[in-house]
Order: structure tokens, then sequence, then C-alpha cells
């Protein structure tokens, strides 16, 4: 057999090792390309020709179907418990007025800064709070309507 054959599936091999160790989505883009070129080298085409067809396929599947899959994995996000608390009841610990940039709630045991959703509102200390949305790491709350109001 042709060493060039050996060469391009050596390359695959690299490519998704590579791949598996990092999950990045970038290597196995050319891991596709080489695979490609191993497929054209067992028909005896020129290693030139193999070259570019590894060029080239590998940057198409790079450039057009890369975003596409990062898009459906969430390649490079990191979930976290953040987005659960939005929905919850939290207790004000520290009244809540955005004016002068104080305000504390408790969540779930967890200490908070806190800013209300509308800066004319003033939230006093032992409120309950609905968790409407976080800003960084500040709940921005809305104050629970009392019973009979």
């Amino acid at each position: 057999m042709d060493p060039v054959i050996w060469v391009w599936l050596g390359l695959v091999a690299v490519f998704v090792i590579v791949e598996i160790a990092t999950t990045s989505l970038t290597t196995i883009w050319f891991a596709g390309g080489a695979l490609i070129a191993f497929v054209m080298s067992l028909f005896h085409a020129p290693v030139w020709a193999d070259i570019i067809v590894f060029l080239v396929v590998s940057l198409i599947l790079l450039f057009f179907t890369r975003p596409l899959a990062t898009r459906v994995l969430k390649v490079g996000t990191s979930k976290t418990n953040v987005e659960s608390l939005i929905g919850k009841n939290a207790k004000v610990i520290v009244g809540i007025d955005n004016n002068k940039g104080i305000g504390y709630a408790v969540v779930d045991g967890q200490e908070w800064t806190a800013r209300s959703e509308d800066d004319s509102v003033v939230i006093p200390e032992d409120s309950m709070v609905e968790i409407v949305g976080i800003s960084g790491v500040k709940l921005i709350v809305r104050e629970l309507t009392k019973k009979g109001e």
C-alpha cells in the first residue's frame, strides 16, 4: 500500500483524538477532510489532489457546519443553576433601594445583592420578593403583594 494512505489515516486518528481531548469542535472538521483525502488516496489520486481536497473539505466543514453544530450542541457554554432562581421567592434582609445602591435578599440559604425591577420602588426589610431576573451577580426582584391588597 502507498505510504500516503497511512499518512491520511494517521491524520484522521490524530484529529479525532485531539477533538475528543478538547471538545472544541475545531479539529473534527479537519478529520473529515483527512478522511475524504484518505478515500481519494485509496483510489490512487495524486498527492497534490489529496492535499487540495483535504484543505477544501476541511474549510467548507469548518466555516459552514461549525456555527450550526456549536448552536445545536451549545459548545462553549457552561450551565449554571442561576437560571433556576428566576421565579423563586426570596426574603429581603437589607431593604432594597436602587437609588441608594443597597439591598440584599436570601434565597435557598444564599445571600445575594438585590435590586428592584422598578427603580422607583423601595422594598423594606423582611419583605418577600419574587426573582424576575439576574443581572451579573444581582437578583432583580419585585415585591410580592400582600394578601388583602
